[in-house]
């Protein structure tokens, strides 16, 4: 699978951005999605994550964006998506999409238990 985010750039505080990340190379239904951040200095964190449709589980978000971010996926279009909305200067970083092969119980939250990764877009946000 490749990725390819896009959508990144300068906004004020309280604006709204909409990442995409556009898939190729497998069957993009089959692959568990997500989105993680790296502010400079920081370890790279958990954003959010939709699982394949098949799987019975849909959406978990990390506490610090939930009821500002949402995660969606076209699988028509291979892309999924994260909108961000109330942005605040904190959730300035590097912004990654990921895929993780369907499968298992759980929600994958952890970069580990994803194999492929897009090369990031930037997001900052201005007070």
């Amino acid at each position: 699978v490749q990725l390819q985010a896009s959508g990144g750039g300068l906004v004020q505080a309280g604006g709204s951005l909409r990442l995409s990340c556009a898939a190729s190379g497998r069957i993009f239904n089959r692959y568990d999605m997500g989105w993680f951040r790296q502010a400079p200095g920081k370890e790279r964190e958990f954003v959010a994550t939709i699982s394949d449709p098949w799987s019975g589980r849909t959406t978990r978000y990390a506490d610090s964006v939930k009821g500002r971010f949402t995660i969606s996926r076209d699988n028509a279009m291979n892309t999924v998506y994260l909108q961000m909305n109330n942005l605040k200067p904190e959730d300035t970083a590097v912004y990654y999409c990921a895929a993780a092969g369907a499968g298992g119980y759980a929600y994958k939250i952890r970069a580990y238990e994803y194999s492929y990764w897009g090369q990031g877009t930037l997001v900052t946000v201005s007070s």
